[in-house]
């Protein structure tokens, strides 16, 4: 298996109290095994209360977010650093010692007129995010493929995906749910679906599967006595951007599963798949 060393992430923004700390506890809670991350401000002060409400309702636990002075990090070099806002992109328009400097101009949620407006900011946030992991892993899949050429035929055939095929998966509600639920979580077992959606039948969610395994849309792994599936790291961008869309847009659909999941007893003992 290619092995690549973490990246590290710097989200600034003016404050320090909400969008860059929701960006931080976001995106580690997405792809901590991928990247460190850190967040700070230009004028911090103290942490946005309804950031964290927004976090905890988005499934995301972070207690102990501190705001921060950009000056902390004069001595470390990022592989990336993101600015969340137009004043501080302004003012750290060529940050030193970065290898890419990305400006995602976030509205401040203090100014939204939406009735949950950090709710928003975190849904907006957690959408580029999505997007930078996609091309972030295609970016991998791409130098893993050229450095080691063992598996060729079995990346081959997972990448042709075909599109009716695949929309055809998005019909039927156990499927949906599957997908956007195993998105959320990265592996599932069967044992786990049919909490989440309280499905009593596990033929029936075992035959959903089936379809999804067909069209290539998920594959699967066993582990002792389980059978752990995931979506297909090997999908196209474009069918990976499906669910990671429909899944970020769409968080009231599977809340219920989600909570139930969370509150699930004895779930399987699953070692982290294979990255």
């Amino acid at each position: 298996m290619y092995k690549h060393n973490k990246k590290s992430i710097l989200f600034l923004c003016s404050e320090n109290a909400a969008r860059s700390q929701m960006a931080e506890a976001l995106l580690r809670h997405k792809a901590d095994d991928q990247f460190d991350v850190f967040s700070a401000g230009t004028h911090p002060g103290e942490v946005d209360s309804r950031a964290m409400n927004a976090l905890s309702k988005f499934g995301v636990y972070a207690s102990n977010l501190v705001s921060k002075n950009i000056n902390l990090f004069d001595d470390k070099v990022f592989d990336y650093v993101i600015t969340l806002c137009n004043n501080t992109n302004n003012e750290y328009r060529s940050y030193t010692d970065t290898g890419k400097q990305l400006a995602w101009d976030i509205t401040d949620p203090k100014e939204r007129s939406d009735s949950d407006p950090f709710f928003v900011t975190l849904t907006e946030l957690n959408n580029r995010l999505s997007m930078f992991l996609l091309v972030e892993q295609n970016a991998i899949n791409r130098v893993s493929t050229s450095q080691k050429k063992v598996i060729t035929e079995v990346n081959s055939s997972l990448t042709d995906v075909d599109p009716i095929s695949f929309y055809k998966c998005l019909t039927g509600t156990i499927r949906l749910k599957t997908l956007m639920i195993t998105h959320y979580y990265g592996e599932l077992c069967v044992c786990e679906l049919m909490e989440a959606m309280e499905e009593e039948s596990q033929p029936k969610v075992s035959r959903n599967l089936a379809v999804l395994k067909r069209a290539r849309v998920i594959i699967d792994r066993k582990q002792g006595q389980w059978v752990f599936y995931r979506i297909n790291p090997e999908l196209p961008l474009w069918a990976k951007s499906v669910i990671a869309q429909t899944t970020e847009n769409n968080i009231p659909l599977i809340n219920n599963e989600l909570q139930r999941l969370d509150k699930m007893e004895n779930r399987p003992d699953k070692a982290s798949f294979c990255k």
